[in-house]
C-alpha cells in the first residue's frame, strides 16, 4: 500500500487524500504494528483490530472496515490479507476488479474476481461500478 499512497500523494492536481486503516499490535492494543502506517498517510485511523494476512476475513480484521468503506475495490498484487479482502467485497456485495497481469499474483484470488491487465479496462470497470 505504501506505492500506491506514494503515487497517490504524488499526483497534482488530486482530489482527495491517502486514509490509513491501521491494525493493532498484539502485544499493545490500539498501537500499530512496526511499519504501519506509511509515511504518505494523511489521515490515520487506528483500530483495535490486529487480525491480517491469512486472518484478513476474521472478525478481527481492520481488513472489513477497509471493504465497507469503498464503493469499488481493485485488488493490486498482493499476500494473504489481499486475497481476504477480494472475497469480504464479494461478500459484500462491492465491485470488485484485479489490476494483474496475471491471476497468480494473488493467491487465492476468488476465481469470480475478474482480472484486467489493461488500465484503461479497470478505470471504465471503476466509472460502470460507479454509475450503478
Amino acid at each position: 500500500m505504501a506505492a500506491v499512497s506514494e503515487a497517490f500523494v504524488g499526483t497534482s492536481p488530486r482530489k482527495g487524500r491517502v486514509i490509513g486503516v491501521l491494525p493493532s499490535s498484539i502485544q499493545h492494543v490500539g498501537e500499530p504494528p512496526s511499519g504501519y502506517p506509511n509515511r504518505w498517510v494523511e489521515i490515520v485511523i487506528r483500530t483495535h483490530l490486529n487480525k491480517r494476512g491469512s486472518e484478513g476475513a476474521r472478525s478481527g480484521s481492520r481488513n472489513h472496515v477497509n471493504v465497507l468503506s469503498s464503493d469499488v475495490v481493485i485488488v493490486l498484487p498482493g499476500a494473504e490479507g489481499t486475497a481476504s479482502e477480494a472475497q469480504l467485497a464479494l461478500d459484500y456485495g462491492r465491485p470488485c476488479v484485479a489490476y494483474l497481469d496475471d491471476r497468480s499474483q494473488v493467491l487465492d484470488l476468488p476465481l469470480s474476481v475478474p482480472v484486467e491487465s489493461d488500465f484503461e479496462r479497470v478505470k471504465q470497470f471503476v466509472l460502470d461500478a460507479s454509475r450503478q
